[in-house]
Parts: C-alpha cells; sequence; structure tokens
C-alpha cells in the first residue's frame, strides 16, 4: 500500500475557464460511440510531472486534451449460442424495450468536512478526489439533455440508475441528485455561498435551471455503496455523523491498512474552497501540521448521512415518475431497498432491482465496497426469479456490484459476509432460462461478461451482464439498450455507450477536460483503452415456451 502522503495546507492563484449561459441549450441530434469516440491525447515524454490537484497546470502540461476517434461498430456476441450457431440471416422482427442506464454519478458536496481529499490529491485514489469532483451536478445535467434528445428520436421506456448517486451518503447529496433529474432550479452551494466568476453559471457553484429528464419517461433506482456508506467504504460511526454536520475537517488514519478503520486517527483529510476558481484544497495533512483542527467555512446541517430509510424515502419528494422510483412505503419502512417492476404491460419483460451491497452491521472487511447478500435478500431474490420464470417472463436483474468479475479477495468482489458465496449464487441463477441480462456499475468502467450455461445442451441457462461507465470518471458515459425479438426465436441485447454531449465552454465541457486529465494522471484500470467504449449486439437463447410467448400478438 502506498503510503499516505504528508503535507500542509496547499494552494494556488489560477484563472478559471470560459463558462456557457444559465441554462445549457436543448441537444439536437447525439452522435454515439457508433459514429464518434473521444480519445484522450498522448501526453509527451518531456511534459512536466503535475499533481492531482494543480489543476491550474493541466493545460500548459498538455493534460486533459482529447480528440474524436473512429467510431465502434456493435460487436455481436454468441458466446452464449451452442457450438456450431451462425444465425446471420436472422432479423429483428419486434423491438421489445428500448432502456437507458446510468451510474455512479457521485454528486458530492465539495464543501463538506467529510471527504477522503488525502487519498487522492497526490495520487493513489481518483474516486477519493479529482478535479470533476467540482462539476458531477453538471455533467448529470448534460447526460439527462443527451437522453431526451435520443428520447425525440426514438422513444425510450424507461431508465434506471445503478447506484451511487451520493457522493458521500449526504442528505444534501441526494437532494442535488434528484433535484437535477427533476429539472428543478439548483443551488449547489453548501456551508457559505461563494461566487468566483461573476454572472451566472459562471461556475462550478453557481446556482442554475437543470433540464431534468424529459418527464415522459419513468426512471428507476438501486442502491449503491456510496449511497450509504462514509465515500463507500467505512460504515457511518457517531465520529463520522457529527463529523458531517460539524465544522471541523475529518480526522482520519491509514484506514486501508489500520484496523481501526473509522476510529483511526492521524491525519486531516481536507476541503475544497468553493470560493476558489480551481477549488483549492485546504485543512489537508498530519495532524502534527495543524496547531487546532482546521475547519470548514461553515457547518450545514444539511450534510446530514443518511440512513437506507431515509435514503429511499427521500425519492418521494419528486416530480418525476413513478413516485419513489420504484421504492414503495413498505420498502422505506423495512429498511428493504429491493423491487420489481415491468417496463410495458404488454412485453413479458419484468426488471428485478437488487440492492446487493454490503449492509452497515457487517464486519470491517477491508472495506465496505464488496457485493453482499443477507439471506433475507437472497430469499426474495429467488422468490422473485421463481416468480418471473413460473410467469413466463424476460427477467433482468440490475444491482450496483457486478458478480463473476473480481477476484476473490478484491475490495471490489464478493464480500466474505455473504449467505452465499459468489459460485453459488452465479449456480442458483443457471438455473433460471428467462434471465437474459444482469444489470450493473460499481467499477466505473464499461464490460461485457458471457456467464455461460454450465450445460452445453442448454444454452438458454446462460445470461449477460453488462456494466455501464460511471458519470464522474472517464471515459463519463451512460449506456442505451434496445432488447429485439429476431426472426430465428432468439433475442438480441443491443448497447450502447454514449458520451453526454456537451457545448464548448461549458462547465461539462470542463468536467470531461478533467476527467480525461485524471485517467492519464492516475491510468485507472478501465480497460478498453484507449477510450474506454465499448458497443456490442448479444444473443441469448430462449426456451421454446418463451419462444411462443413472444410470438402471440402483443408480445
Amino acid at each position: 500500500m502506498r503510503p499516505l502522503h504528508e503535507a500542509g495546507p496547499i494552494a494556488s492563484t489560477v484563472r478559471f475557464p470560459a463558462a456557457s449561459t444559465v441554462r445549457s441549450p436543448v441537444v439536437s441530434s447525439v452522435p454515439t460511440t457508433v459514429r464518434r469516440t473521444i480519445v484522450p491525447d498522448q501526453i509527451a515524454s518531456d511534459a512536466p510531472k503535475v499533481l492531482p490537484y494543480e489543476l491550474s497546470r493541466y493545460e500548459e502540461a498538455g493534460y486533459g486534451t482529447w480528440s474524436y476517434g473512429p467510431g465502434l461498430e456493435h460487436e455481436r456476441r454468441l458466446d452464449l449460442m451452442p457450438a456450431g450457431y451462425d444465425g446471420a440471416s436472422a432479423t429483428g422482427v419486434a423491438k421489445l424495450l428500448r432502456f437507458f442506464t446510468i451510474t455512479d454519478i457521485h454528486i458530492a458536496d465539495v464543501q463538506s468536512p467529510a471527504q477522503a481529499i488525502m487519498f487522492g490529491y497526490k495520487g493513489f485514489l481518483s474516486s477519493a478526489y479529482s478535479g470533476v469532483m467540482l462539476y458531477t451536478q453538471h455533467v448529470l445535467d448534460a447526460a439527462l439533455r443527451t437522453v431526451n434528445a435520443l428520447h425525440s428520436e426514438e422513444p425510450i421506456d424507461f431508465g434506471i440508475s445503478l447506484g451511487d448517486t451520493c457522493n458521500n451518503t449526504q442528505y444534501n447529496e441526494l437532494r442535488w441528485y434528484v433535484d437535477v433529474l427533476d429539472g428543478r432550479h439548483m443551488d449547489p452551494d453548501s456551508g457559505v455561498k461563494a461566487d468566483v466568476v461573476p454572472g451566472p453559471r459562471g461556475d462550478y457553484l453557481d446556482e442554475y435551471d437543470a433540464t431534468g429528464l424529459d418527464r415522459s419517461i419513468p426512471w428507476y433506482q438501486a442502491r449503491g455503496n456510496h449511497d450509504h456508506f462514509w465515500t463507500g467504504f467505512l460504515a457511518v460511526n457517531d465520529y463520522l455523523r457529527q463529523t458531517y454536520v460539524g465544522d471541523e475537517i475529518l480526522n482520519l488514519g491509514n484506514v486501508f491498512e489500520d484496523p481501526l478503520g473509522p476510529d483511526s486517527r492521524g491525519f486531516y483529510m481536507g476541503c475544497l474552497d468553493g470560493r476558489t476558481p480551481y477549488g483549492d484544497i485546504f485543512g489537508i495533512g498530519p495532524v502534527a501540521a495543524f496547531p487546532t483542527p482546521p475547519k470548514v467555512l461553515a457547518a450545514d446541517p444539511d450534510r446530514f448521512s443518511l440512513s437506507k430509510s431515509e435514503w429511499m424515502s427521500e425519492l418521494f419528494t419528486t416530480s418525476s415518475s413513478p413516485k419513489g422510483h420504484g421504492f414503495d412505503r413498505d420498502n422505506v419502512a423495512a429498511g428493504f431497498a429491493c423491487y420489481t417492476f415491468e417496463p410495458k404491460a404488454e412485453v413479458p419483460v419484468r426488471v428485478i432491482v437488487l440492492d446487493d451491497t454490503q449492509g452497515d452491521d457487517e464486519p470491517y472487511d477491508n472495506g465496505y465496497g464488496h457485493g453482499c447478500l443477507d439471506q433475507e435478500r437472497h430469499d426474495w431474490l429467488v422468490s422473485e426469479l421463481d416468480k418471473g420464470q413460473a410467469e413466463g417472463k424476460l427477467m433482468i436483474i440490475a444491482a450496483h456490484i457486478p458478480i463473476g468479475v473480481e477476484a476473490a479477495g478484491s475490495p471490489m468482489g464478493w464480500g466474505s459476509a455473504a449467505c452465499v458465496s459468489e459460485n453459488e449464487l452465479i449456480a442458483k441463477l443457471h438455473t433460471y432460462p428467462n434471465l437474459i441480462l444482469w444489470l450493473a456499475g460499481h467499477r466505473h468502467r464499461n464490460a461485457v461478461t458471457a456467464l455461460k450455461s454450465p450445460d452445453a445442451g442448454r444454452p438458454e441457462l446462460g445470461f449477460w451482464e453488462i456494466e455501464t461507465a460511471s458519470l464522474r470518471d472517464f471515459p463519463q458515459q451512460f449506456r442505451t439498450f434496445e432488447i429485439v425479438r429476431r426472426s430465428d426465436d432468439t433475442v438480441s441485447i443491443i448497447t450502447t455507450d454514449i458520451d453526454p454531449v456537451v457545448e464548448d465552454g461549458s462547465l461539462a465541457a470542463t468536467s470531461r477536460a478533467y476527467a480525461v486529465a485524471a485517467q492519464q494522471i492516475f491510468n485507472n484500470p478501465i480497460g478498453l483503452l484507449p477510450t474506454g467504449s465499448y458497443n456490442a449486439e448479444l444473443i441469448v437463447a430462449l426456451t421454446a415456451d418463451m419462444q411462443a410467448k413472444l410470438k402471440r400478438p402483443g408480445a
């Protein structure tokens, strides 16, 4: 493990990039990654070294620039089909569903005293700090404008957010997230009001009118680890809970090595100064460097950490549909964040939204970013799969954390506290021929994994897992999906990565540049270099009963 950096407060005098108007213009067309991709430019071999927090030096050192590259065709994959299957002559007969996924938006209160900046401002973890933290709301707003444009070209049936809406389980972060989707007037400031650049929407903390998702598109919500753990990593104890709403900056030790976890001490984690154009960092470094504890500009009671029930309950305060965004009042009362929905009455598809994050009361196990099911959630999942299979519904599981892609013991892999092992869970899922898809976020990358049938004679027992990249980190994308019945009685899942359309000089454009720079500096393992993008057409085998059902009128 890389040691913590020892440093005192830092500051810089900088200029701020040009900005756009109060409300960004409506997007008229969307060039998806099938047409063009975003390719980070190569950093010159003699470029000066730049640390993550030195945002004002990015441009002069060549960081954060990018070019448009060629598009990516949909790779046609037959991994789940029997040997010898070609299907090249099959055509699409009927489109069953069209939807989108967004995930890992990490709406951040940049002036909070309870952040993890210490672990990223000089390197190590971009999830702890990078310049994109200043612009999370604006990237979401740009993504929604892009979704609306796609919807105007061809209707979208629904959208689903796969978790990590908040960066740090704060009430105000979740409130901002829902309000952006609702298209409300936004004030992203907390604590003390700041106006770095005079004029409307001149800087990252200016008030603005969010575009909002088109009201004809219902959106649903899954729960992520950042939605209920401190920076997605530690269970919130009394000290953390008090720090959120106080004015003293968080004091923690090396929680990656110290078994005391949230009870360790030794370093002030730092805060971003919203009065400065680049969010200068202050109050960071070893405790010994400060004669008195450093403080944020002002405490704010709206920074409080949300419980599971509080988090779900807040989704009912919305002007978009459905109320609760999938959760009902029974979910809130029971503190149970799983549900199902059927997007179109005439189409036999059921979506099972599964909370596969760790429980708040589980023992510390190298952090709380693992996938996990307790007995209650496991039994609920099996019951819903049994029901969907018996009713002849194609089934999609939507969860925050993917399965079958991380090594045992990985901080993002399957947790040791789960009531079943990852292999046992996958084996159980392979008994449901109508399960076609597992949707996930969490790893901030685009990936498609074939979880093949254990029985070569029954290819329909396999299913696809599709991960969607984060809107926070490069490549800052969301995905669209089309599920199509084909003429040879198979189904294809066509998935496309979408770059939010951003205007030159806008705050979202600045965020893209910072996301590119962070990737160049941190070299995160996103795969699929250089673009991080992947488009695919995935073929799925069906049972004879399901083939017949999809041929009936209305299906």
